[in-house]
């Protein structure tokens, strides 16, 4: 016997003696949990035991009785307690234990143990086992271990739902790819899902179990047709009328509407394999389909769609952790606090029967995924009123209510989509989560003995009728959600499609585009896909009413937020509970923002999260606030600033040169000895500086040259015939065949809209093939009296600005700032600065993005510095970078691993110069130390902008009128290129 199973065993022998008191045992029970896993107790192992979690539906504190991050929290109940009751606070106790969240989650009663992992798997435990198999059965604990060995789980519902899923996709894709007789899609589709329906209901205990698996069988071994046996079941499942007798005579009926329309398909080999062949693989009939989670649709859609319609229609999927992210504050959390807020029998039948006409819509359902799981939150919310009718009052009271033993239904649920696909399983997963929900009920009152207030009572329930399905044909529809009517509900949810508009003119057509912006001419027409959603929501809701959705993390910024959380906002709407950026997991490389929110009022804190990093399971935290604001910031919200003129007209802040196709592109030594062979070449092959040179090279210089014919005449690039021929070659044809694309789209537009405004981009690329896409001729004739200017990163994570030699053109991944002086350049490395900046700013992903509409444009220059101040900022500006140079030099590191290595904890030479540099930009401003950077530059902000409204002059970027000799404040350093 191994020491690990004598250790357990021992655990066991003790845990038994115990009277399993919750207050009074747990810790003890953990402890030598612990001891028994091989620690020399929970303490030495690094946990912690009542670890606080603040709540915040409630005041106070929840404690939970075991956190050992980021492995394991433990959450004890007393002897003989049901566990799956205290599955929402197991999930709500994990969901806020950040930073460092772990990843499992157990649920022990001191005999039985449950084990969660919530970014697998939500709804059931992925393993459960009694005190008794501990010693035979510990792998599904191995993260107990010191050395944390991987668990072995034997309820991974994930796993089977893939396989499954894969099976499927694999059957339907198939059937429309056949060499001979291939299968109409829309045919495929439905006889895929009949097949879905079919082998989950045998199960579940819905058809006679081997129903699938027996067809198949003879199919395959008895050479009966595919076509009579899966057409005559699927006959039979929409027939009222039971078989009198035959293969069928057992089958019970259907409908649904699923059913109503049967064109059987008769199956190769192959194809009858992946359903039911019992090989090492196995085949979808021989899954156990009862351990499917019904987020297996979502899957098989994916699995199914092809790759470039999904991304057309800006479609991501969405895991059942993110889910709850939506239905917990919108539906479950607001229902739950009435529910523990009734007193009595009469405020609990009347919330039951208000919470089964409760209606919730997903206006993007696509699989409906978030309406299933709204559906069994509901139900699990009716459960908890049913037992505490059981627990609280009568056997009377409990019986009439338990005539129902779910109150919740699919016609409560409403969902829209333009994917008839995606309609088509929203409607199975509905039908299924009726079942699923009354086998969990019955389940929870068909066992021993019954307790209510007065004695005990051993009763039968009747079981609500699982069959036949409901025809959900007018609750979920094949519409487009942006034109069309919206059903009349009492709650919004899901995760709408999104795209920014570059994508959704590159994917959508134009003809589309011009409609949805006449439909909704108050969205700018440069905010996210998903914003329309937003504003519809809103509008659609009743007062009091409540919603949340999904969206890109630009939904707190520019246009996005204007039209969606900036409406929501100015019109009664509350944000509740929202997370202002997340990485989304799965094929869609996006960062996403969620947003919950009451048409109304709702008192108490609000709570905001933020996943900071790019690991997708790690980097959690959260803020309670008193309001979040549109831009779902964890600081002070500057989202009301205002553009300043003296900003916006100054023409200092720039995006660097496109250049549009490769074409134009040069490695810098290839185009280095072009220049040394022909000298004249030098006044077209410019070095072309990027972001990442910028911080990516120790020396920052150019990697590669541009052909910049910019402001050159046909006639007059052709002399530079080497640079001339190649883009003549290669770009030339294809800005014909974009301008001819181009032409074709607009013809469209125009046809049903002969005033339109249209795109011609493609065009003019086309008169001026030769040049650029974007020159930036304004940009370029600002930099000519300059020996320098200054950049930074237009997508940047630090602060990195530096100064640039003009002999060097800056590519469209800069921001530049045409200015030579130190004074300047130290304003924009401040940290005042780039607090504005991050507050301020779009992202690109979680990244921070510099625009001057954003953050240029409003941000406030200090006023009256006067000449000292603005002589210790340039001095600061100058100390700053030559430490930095000095630490690049000698250890030989680029910016970017320069700031990494120096950013974390810890005093540094380096962090010392950008302290001085920021003391001296307070100085410049009036400052104190003590003064909230964003509350003083929003407030000057304001001051300005109503100054400038009264026709009052106003300092704007750059040096100061103080400056008399600017020759003071300019040296030469910068970023030169390689000769």
């Amino acid at each position: 016997m191994s020491q690990t199973v004598e250790l357990l065993k021992n655990f066991v022998k003790y845990a038994a003696l115990l009277d399993g008191d919750e207050k009074g045992e747990a810790q003890v029970f953990c402890d030598r949990l612990f001891k028994a896993f091989g620690h020399a107790g929970y303490k030495e192992a690094g946990a912690s035991l009542e670890f606080r979690i603040k709540k915040l539906s409630t005041k106070g504190t929840s404690f939970a009785d075991l956190m050992w991050k980021p492995r394991v929290l433990i959450e004890m109940k007393k002897r003989g307690e049901k566990l799956n009751q205290h599955y929402r606070q197991a999930f709500d106790y994990w969901l806020n234990a950040v930073p460092s969240r772990p990843r499992y989650v157990i649920l022990c009663n001191f005999d039985e143990f449950q084990v969660y992992d919530f970014d697998r798997q939500m709804n059931e435990p992925v393993d459960t086992l009694t005190l008794e198999e501990l010693p035979r059965r510990y792998s599904a604990l191995n993260f107990l271990f010191p050395d944390d060995p991987e668990p072995v789980f034997g309820n991974d519902r994930t796993e089977v739902s893939k396989r499954a899923a894969i099976q499927m996709a694999a059957l339907f894709k198939s059937l429309i790819s056949r060499k001979t007789d291939p299968v109409d899609r829309i045919k495929a589709q439905r006889f895929v899902l009949q097949l879905v329906i079919a082998m989950f209901a045998e199960d579940i205990d819905l058809l006679p179990a081997s129903t699938v698996s027996g067809i198949v069988n003879d199919c395959l071994n008895k050479k009966q047709s595919s076509y009579d046996l899966f057409g005559g079941l699927f006959r039979q499942m929409n027939n009222p009328t039971p078989a009198a007798g035959g293969r069928f005579k057992d089958v019970p009926y259907f409908n649904g509407g699923l059913f109503a329309n049967v064109d059987p398909i008769e199956l190769t080999k192959a194809e009858l394999e992946l359903i039911g062949w019992r090989s090492e693989d196995g085949g979808a009939s021989t899954e156990n389909w009862a351990t499917v989670n019904p987020a297996i649709f979502g899957t098989l859609f994916e699995q199914s769609m092809d790759v470039d319609v999904r991304h057309q229609h800006g479609r991501h999927f969405t895991s059942e952790a993110d889910i709850q992210r939506v239905i917990g504050p919108t539906l479950v959390k607001p229902w739950a606090e009435r529910i523990a807020a009734a007193t009595t029998a009469t405020e609990l039948r009347k919330l039951r029967k208000e919470l089964a006409s409760f209606r919730v819509l997903d206006p993007a359902c696509g699989s409906g995924n978030f309406l299933y799981v709204a559906f069994r939150e509901l139900a699990r919310l009716d459960l908890s009123i049913m037992l505490r009718l059981q627990s609280e009052f009568s056997r009377r009271i409990f019986e009439e209510q338990a005539k129902a033993v779910c109150a919740i239904n699919p016609k409560q649920f409403f969902g829209l989509d333009n994917d008839a696909f995606g309609v088509e399983l929203a409607k199975v997963t509905l039908m299924l989560a009726k079942k699923l929900a009354l086998d969990a009920a019955v389940e929870s009152f068909s066992e021993g003995e019954h307790k209510y207030a007065k004695g005990t009572h051993e009763i039968q329930f009747e079981a609500d009728q699982a069959l036949p399905l409901d025809n959900l044909d007018d609750n979920i529809r094949c519409v487009d959600a942006l034109f069309t009517e919206w059903p009349p509900v009492d709650a919004i949810v899901g995760n709408p499609p999104y795209q920014a508009k570059n994508k959704a003119q590159g994917e959508l057509t134009p003809a589309y585009l011009k409609r949805l912006r006449m439909r909704h001419p108050a969205i700018d027409g440069r905010a996210d896909f998903c914003v329309y959603w937003l504003r519809l929501a809103h509008d659609h809701l009743q007062p009091g009413q409540r919603a949340g959705l999904v969206a890109t993390n630009t939904i707190r910024q520019n246009y996005s937020r204007e039209g969606g959380l900036d409406y929501i906002v100015a019109n009664g709407g509350v944000i509740t509970e929202a997370v202002s950026s997340m990485i989304w997991p799965g094929e869609a490389v996006v960062h996403v923002a969620i947003a919950n929110w009451i048409k109304g009022s709702q008192k108490g804190k609000k709570r905001l999260h933020i996943q900071d990093g790019n690991n997708v399971n790690e980097g959690w935290r959260y803020e309670d606030l008193d309001t979040i604001g549109p831009a779902l910031s964890f600081s002070f919200d500057v989202t009301k600033a205002k553009k300043l003129l003296v900003n916006a007209k100054s023409g200092n802040c720039f995006q660097g040169q496109t250049h549009g196709h490769e074409a134009f592109l040069v490695d810098a030594d290839v185009a280095r000895a072009i220049i040394k062979n022909k000298s004249t070449y030098k006044s077209v092959l410019k070095p072309f500086l990027i972001a990442d040179d910028l911080v990516g090279n120790v020396e920052s210089s150019p990697s590669r040259y541009v052909i910049d014919f910019s402001g050159m005449e046909l006639l007059e690039a052709e002399k530079y015939t080497d640079l001339f021929d190649t883009v003549k070659t290669v770009v030339l044809p294809q800005r014909k065949k974009a301008a001819k694309e181009e032409e074709a789209r607009n013809a469209e537009i125009l046809a049903e809209n002969p005033g339109a405004s249209v795109n011609r981009h493609h065009a003019n690329f086309l008169r001026k093939w030769w040049q650029m896409s974007y020159p930036r001729g304004d940009l370029m004739a600002s930099l000519k009296p300059l020996k320098r200017y200054i950049v930074c990163g237009q997508v940047t994570k630090r602060p990195i600005f530096d100064f640039v030699s003009t002999k060097i053109n800056p590519n469209a991944a800069l921001t530049v700032f045409p200015f030579d002086d130190d004074y300047t350049f130290g304003i924009l490395q401040s940290s005042i600065h780039w607090t504005w900046f991050v507050a301020r700013c779009s992202t690109l992903k979680s990244d921070p993005r510099y625009t001057s509409n954003t953050v240029f444009d409003s941000f406030p220059w200090p006023q009256h510095p006067t000449l000292a101040a603005a002589k210790k900022v340039a001095r600061a500006a100058v100390a700053l970078r030559e430490e930095r140079a000095l630490l690049r030099e000698k250890h030989q590191l680029p910016f970017r691993d320069l700031y990494r290595k120096l950013e974390g904890p810890g005093d540094n030479s380096l962090k010392k110069k950008q302290a001085a540099l920021d003391l001296a930009v307070r100085d410049a401003y009036g400052m104190s130390g003590r003064d909230d950077a964003l509350k003083f530059l929003l407030a000057l902000n304001n001051r300005l902008a109503g100054d400038e409204a009264a026709k009052k002059a106003i300092q704007g970027p750059g040096l100061p009128p103080s400056v008399i000799d600017r020759r003071e404040f300019v040296t030469d350093d910068c970023i030169r290129p390689v000769m």
